[in-house]
């Protein structure tokens, strides 16, 4: 028997990492078309270059195509963050708007919107101090959105994840997993640092929950893992010894060699202090407005 509700759900990026852990699980609830590079997707459409043609009303739209998990170069490569996740959702919207609205929009954002390094418990107060190109892009399209919705009276939800733990994953949990399997990682100061992850598929779950609700939501899960507590999941999984650990002081010396290096240096004081340092967000809000329970990174992340 289906667990269908018939609903219409827009879904863009499924092609990305998000959309490969996300999108069986909402196949489960809706019906579902795609938006994204993809040959097979409904609507092959790169959000840069092409402009959007929708061929239907949908109820729910998760809008979570965009760029991120690189650190650019140049301007032209600070302009694609702007391209792409600011003027791709307004050609999202613009899409909508001739198609007919939706009910429901979801925007996955970045808690990078905080512009913070280090903290803890960081909640959805906090103020908006992003600098990066994706974090101020990020900003932007949120704005945008908030107005638009606004506009077309249609219920808004933000989401801004924190790290996303899935199979295969980019960015920085796809660096640890790539430098143990190679044997080129190092735990630093016996990995106490704790930072907020969250479980991909748990982004399928929050949407039945959200659509009728909307708001602005942190959402990762409870546990906080700490660097050592990944670094063992990971190497365990790899069939791998842990990493060797380097004491604080060993980290630092070469982190102020890499100070005089430049950008080619694997570490410097500013990524030091990262790795040390907390770095964990609130999901109270997300839990007591929403009734989200969080899926335990710790007991569930397979990493391929």
């Amino acid at each position: 028997m289906s667990n269908k509700n018939n609903k219409q759900l827009l879904f863009t990026g499924a092609s990305g990492f998000l959309g490969s852990n996300v999108l069986p699980l909402l196949k489960e609830k809706y019906e579902v078309d795609t938006l994204a590079l993809d040959k097979n997707a409904n609507y092959n459409v790169n959000l840069f270059t092409d402009e959007i043609k929708l061929n239907k009303q949908y109820d729910v739209v998760l809008h979570a195509a965009g760029k991120a998990h690189v650190v650019p170069r140049t301007p032209e490569e600070e302009k694609l963050f702007y391209d792409i996740n600011l003027e791709g959702t307004k050609k999202v919207c613009s899409a909508l708007e001739n198609a007919g609205i939706p009910k429901s929009f979801v925007f996955i954002s970045t808690v990078a919107v905080y512009g913070c390094d280090i903290g803890e418990m960081i909640t959805e107060e906090h103020p908006l101090n992003g600098i990066t190109p994706y974090a101020k892009s990020k900003m932007l399209a949120e704005q945008f959105l908030q107005e638009w919705c606004k506009k077309n009276n249609v219920i808004l939800t933000i989401l801004r994840p924190s790290l996303i733990a899935g199979k295969n994953p980019p960015g920085n949990l796809g660096a640890m997993i790539k430098g143990i399997s190679t044997g080129k990682y190092l735990s630093i100061a016996d990995g106490v640092s704790r930072k907020s992850i969250l479980m991909a598929s748990d982004i399928a779950k929050v949407i039945p929950l959200c659509e009728d609700k909307g708001g602005i939501f942190n959402i990762c899960d409870d546990s906080y893992p700490s660097f050592h507590e990944l670094e063992l999941l990971i190497s365990k999984q790899l069939g791998k010894k842990p990493p060797v650990n380097i004491p604080y002081w060993v980290a630092n010396c070469l982190a102020h060699i890499g100070n005089l290096l430049g950008k080619k240096a694997p570490i410097n004081s500013a990524r030091l202090e990262k790795i040390v340092k907390s770095l964990t967000f609130s999901n109270e809000k997300i839990k007591k407005e929403l009734g989200f329970v969080p899926t335990d990174v710790l007991s569930n992340f397979v990493i391929r």
